[in-house]
């Protein structure tokens, strides 16, 4: 009979204990088991911290305890695990009285929030995926913020992946964008995502050593930026990821600004064309993001990864489809030339449809014109950019399935890389020094308009957008349609009925953060890739956007993500089983009950 007496717990007699090999007592409902090992009482947390396995059935051995599930072992003095996949087991201090067990039921003393920072580290190094969200869990239940959890993610992505960014830290900041909008569990889910991809991304790679930024000079003056950006663009041209990261550096050491780092990096991206299918201008964006929630302290590690992919980067200028029949990019430098400044801009410009048509027709001199034209006419380089990454976002929801699966990646890369350009402008409009973008980050807006040409055949013939007379056999009920869209997304190829659900949804005036916490958990239930975190997070953030000034037409960007996210489901959904795991032993339920 167990008997509490102040904080300690009466666990039977040391002779019961010898006769039984082990005891397991509750103590406020928490089984501990006892054991015994020369002359030392032992009371350890019954159930095994790698998935919940009762330890009493367990074995000892020289002083170590062996769960026979998995064969985590752990200290049974200190209940530390000698298994990196494992935890350590929570221990009670034990008295002898009279040949009377007494357990000391507050257990050891321990920094819980410290241990489970430690325990993302090993998780992150280790890359173990059930490690990582039992870390996630226990942190945000402890309320360490998301911001802290993200800043562990960066420090160690950005250090430990000689290539330095990559898709895991990009995955990591999208799903961190999504989260005001994702159920508790999903967000949960979000930060283990984007946190098991950047332990993926480092795995068996060597890590990335940093340089320093330039020396003060002799009379102490700092360098002007205009000339770190000089050489920092001339490094870039020859592939020189050295001397340009010294040039990134030293304009952060002496304290660049979000917007002068932005435009900095920007020019390097848009003095070739659509570089690398526009993964490292969406790389770049979301380093900026990423340190939107993590501080811009962080700046200093987190901007310099970024500069060996910039170098590396294809250039598509090199590339025949933007040479030959038609040389873009003669055409586009021309029209560049001749483009009005923003300066220009009087904030009444109507031409929003008339140019999305030109963007999505056949003729590429004249979407140079309209959008030279479109300046004369008051518009600004961010109406432009969000003009250009609509037009992109309706050849993903115009695509044909007919279409080679692989062909969904093309039209995607055009969409993202545009997204990225636009948030770019904006955070450069925004600058507290009132500064305009620049003109080399317009290059950026002709340069993705000219993707948006390339992409045309991808819709041909175009799938057709859904109206109100493609829905109307579909439910009315918000329920009933969040319900279809999930189930639709558990069969394969269900493209274009999941884009007429979002749509029926959003013409019926149902709320949209349901539907956007609706396919965030679509997407985080199953095993991922990366175009498809991209996609949902730049349509997400384009939806927002375009709602505030054009809500006819942003119903049609999330028809686009419905549209992808479907073409690439359902997956084995190993991840989420892994996380369900997590959770239930979080609650502390007992995973080797058998299910009802």
């Amino acid at each position: 009979m167990t008997i509490a007496t102040r904080e300690r717990v009466r666990a039977g007699t040391v002779e019961e204990l010898r006769q039984r090999g082990c005891v397991v007592v509750s103590m406020d409902g928490q089984p501990v088991a006892l054991f015994q090992e020369g002359g030392q009482v032992y009371a350890i947390d019954n159930r095994c911290p790698h998935m919940g396995f009762p330890l009493s059935k367990g074995s000892v051995k020289d002083g170590i305890l062996t769960c026979h599930w998995h064969h985590a072992r752990f200290d049974m003095g200190s209940g530390g695990t000698f298994d990196p996949f494992a935890d350590d087991v929570r221990v009670f201090p034990t008295t002898v009285e009279d040949g009377v067990i007494w357990v000391d039921s507050q257990g050891a003393p321990k920094d819980w929030t410290a241990y489970w920072r430690g325990r993302l580290a090993d998780g992150l190094e280790q890359d173990l995926n059930l490690i990582i969200v039992k870390a996630v869990l226990s942190l945000l239940d402890r309320g360490v913020p998301p911001g802290e959890v993200l800043a562990l993610g960066a420090q160690f992505g950005t250090a430990y992946r000689a290539q330095g960014w990559g898709p895991g830290l990009t995955i990591m900041t999208a799903m961190a964008n999504l989260l005001p909008w994702l159920d508790k569990d999903d967000r949960t889910l979000a930060l283990y995502h984007g946190l098991v991809h950047v332990a993926d991304d480092s795995a068996n790679r060597p890590p990335r050593f940093s340089l320093d930024p330039l020396p003060t000079s002799a009379d102490g003056s700092a360098v002007a930026l205009d000339r770190l950006k000089q050489w920092l663009r001339g490094f870039v041209e020859v592939r020189d990821s050295d001397g340009a990261e010294r040039c990134l550096r030293t304009a952060l050491a002496q304290d660049a600004t979000p917007a002068q780092a932005n435009d900095l990096l920007m020019a390097a991206v848009t003095d070739h064309v659509y570089i690398d299918v526009g993964h490292p201008a969406d790389f770049i964006n979301k380093a900026f993001e990423l340190l939107e929630h993590t501080g811009w302290e962080q700046a200093e590690t987190v901007l310099p990864s970024l500069i060996g992919g910039l170098t590396r980067a294809r250039r598509s200028e090199e590339s025949n489809a933007w040479r030959h029949p038609v040389d873009l990019i003669n055409l586009m430098d021309a029209a560049l030339a001749e483009a009005p400044p923003e300066q220009q801009a009087t904030g009444n410009w109507q031409g929003f449809d008339a140019l999305v048509e030109t963007l999505l027709d056949d003729d590429p001199t004249a979407t140079v014109h309209a959008l030279n034209r479109a300046l004369a006419d008051g518009a600004s380089y961010e109406e432009l950019a969000q003009v250009v990454t609509y037009a992109a976002a309706l050849r993903v929801a115009r695509f044909h399935t007919a279409n080679e699966f692989g062909d969904w990646d093309t039209v995607l890369h055009t969409f993202t890389y545009n997204n990225a350009v636009h948030q770019a402008m904006r955070r450069s409009a925004a600058s507290p020094l009132g500064r305009a973008p620049s003109r080399d980050l317009l290059r950026g807006v002709y340069h993705g308009a000219m993707s948006v040409y390339l992409d045309r055949f991808l819709n041909i013939p175009p799938a057709r957008l859904p109206d109100e007379r493609a829905v109307r056999d579909l439910p009315t009920d918000a329920d009933a349609l969040l319900s279809e869209l999930l189930s639709l997304m558990d069969r394969q190829q269900q493209v274009n009925p999941a884009g007429a659900v979002v749509y029926r949804y959003l013409s019926l005036g149902h709320p949209v953060e349901r539907l956007l916490a609706t396919l965030g958990h679509a997407v985080l239930r199953e095993d991922t890739l990366f175009h498809t975190y991209q996609m949902l997070e730049a349509g997400v953030r384009q939806y927002g956007l375009l709602a505030q000034t054009r809500p006819d037409l942003a119903p049609h960007v999330l028809v686009a993500v419905a549209r992808y996210v479907a073409a690439h489901c359902p997956t084995a959904r190993a991840m989420l089983q892994t996380a369900r795991i997590a959770m239930r032993l979080h609650r502390g339920d007992d995973l080797t009950a058998e299910a009802e």
